[in-house]
């Protein structure tokens, strides 16, 4: 049987020093280009914490498209501390701070660094991901439909600009609203345009991310999804809205789903990973327990790790548990031992289902029927969920799923399980055997990085300057 391999190719880099405690988990742009001439649209999501539709969307761009022609910038996490409290704004309200806003703000850093993004020379157009209140139209029908509300419009601040090709921002909204309303079975969902005509008087829209890119000459919408539905039919209308943005600019893509609301829901909580201290640990996040125990971290050390995902960190607590967020949700936490570290080990080999096999740290191997770690000199084998008392070193032992103590399984289906290497009192790293029939496809992940600081103490997020983002592909 093939084996199933996840790999996580590790940039880590120098950070900044702000940290959790002054609640700034940092955004990341990720830049997803062609290599070919063509316009660059730039896509903002989650400016306001508490709206998962939009920042769901910029991250499926990330994590689901290819770009044959052009640019698509995405920051899907703009406002990533607030995400994860699942806040409009913890430090007020973000989108209002693209005007005048003192340099003692904590989020000061945030708005000149993105200020610096949309006024780019590469970037074309901006668009920028909301989910509102209600359901917008132009003529009052309720108390939930009606001009006063934001939900399923896209929104302009005035009918054009000079911005050539797509200045005629109206009629770019029109266009892109009618071939979505084309597409989409619930009448609810239809959308309009809403002109805020910001430079009548709107004091308050004077101060947002959209109106900013406006005064720097760049095309910019404000793409508004109900909360009326659930987040991912919210997911579902920013993205139909977007290709169709796209496709109006002439940027050509590919995507790795089906354009429909049940299957935008399973991209969106499809393959997640997490990997510490260079890929020694790796922990499949898909339907992952509530709370993993006894992980063995790097004693005296920064704590570095990687996701597959930009929605995806980790926050320590006062009492040393480190909790995983994906988006504004917790996933599981995470209790740490820590060890002395031996790094010297680079792979292992199993006889996996009867054939031998040389499996490198940091990969997961599908397993049929069983599965033996062949013994190495020098190194010691600790199968978690396997126990046979007076056994120090685990390996050539042929073992099957019903051998495990399924609470120690890593997934509620009680399939996946840890093997991991020491040299002495040494950790080595570890590899994960997955007893899913059928095996899980092989699956390639790139990483996002970051650091938290550890030194057996509270711990911290700790930033990563957008110019040190990375392009993000399939």
């Amino acid at each position: 049987m093939k084996s199933i391999v996840w790999i996580l190719f590790f940039l880590l880099f120098a950070t900044g020093t702000s940290g959790w405690a002054n609640g700034n988990l940092d955004f990341t742009l990720h830049k997803i280009e062609s290599g070919k001439k063509g316009p660059t649209l730039l896509v903002v999501g989650g400016i306001q914490g508490d709206e998962p539709g939009g920042f769901n969307a910029a991250t499926l761009l990330v994590s689901h498209y290819k770009i044959r022609n052009g640019a698509v910038w995405v920051v899907p996490n703009l406002n990533f501390a607030s995400i994860i409290k699942s806040s409009r704004g913890v430090y007020g309200d973000l989108n209002r701070k693209f005007s005048l806003l003192n340099r003692t703000d904590p989020e000061f850093s945030i708005v000149k660094r993105i200020k610096s993004i949309i006024a780019d020379k590469q970037v074309d157009m901006v668009l920028n991901l909301h989910d509102g209140s209600g359901f917008y139209r132009p003529q009052a029908v309720d108390e939930k439909r009606n001009p006063l509300r934001w939900g399923q419009s896209v929104i302009i601040d005035q009918e054009s600009i000079d911005a050539e090709p797509w200045g005629r921002l109206g009629d770019i909204a029109r266009r892109v609203s009618a071939e979505v309303n084309e597409t989409i079975f619930d009448p609810e969902q239809t959308y309009h345009v809403k002109n805020t005509e910001t430079r009548k008087g709107d004091r308050e829209m004077e101060k947002t991310l959209s109106y900013f890119a406006i005064m720097q000459g760049k095309p910019a919408f404000g793409l508004e999804a109900s909360k009326d539905f659930p987040a991912h039919v919210r997911t579902f209308c920013h993205v139909s809205l977007i290709e169709s943005f796209m496709r109006t600019m002439g940027i050509e893509f590919e995507r790795s789903f089906e354009l429909k609301p049940d299957a935008v829901q399973r991209a969106i909580n499809g393959s997640l990973a997490l990997a510490f201290h260079g890929n020694r640990i790796l922990f499949n996040l898909e339907n992952v327990r509530e709370n993993i125990g006894y992980v063995p971290l790097m004693k005296g050390a920064t704590l570095e790790f990687s996701t597959n995902n930009p929605l995806l960190t980790v926050v320590g607590d006062q009492g040393g548990i480190l909790r995983v967020y994906y988006g504004n949700r917790v996933l599981t936490t995470i209790e740490p031992q820590f060890f002395d570290y031996d790094t010297s080990l680079k792979e292992v080999t199993l006889r996996v289902d009867g054939a031998s096999r040389s499996v490198k740290i940091g990969e997961i191997v599908g397993v049929n029927s069983s599965f033996t770690v062949l013994a190495k000199q020098g190194w010691r084998t600790n199968i978690i969920g396997f126990h046979r008392p007076g056994m120090e070193d685990e390996s050539g032992l042929a073992l099957s799923k019903k051998d495990f103590q399924e609470r120690f399984s890593l997934d509620r289906e009680a399939c996946v399980y840890r093997v991991e290497f020491y040299k002495g009192n040494k950790f080595a790293g570890m590899i994960l055997v997955d007893f899913h029939v059928p095996d899980p496809p092989k699956t390639h992940l790139t990483s996002i990085p970051r650091v938290v600081t550890l030194n057996d103490k509270p711990h911290t997020q700790r930033p990563i300057p957008h110019s040190k983002s990375r392009r993000m592909g399939w």
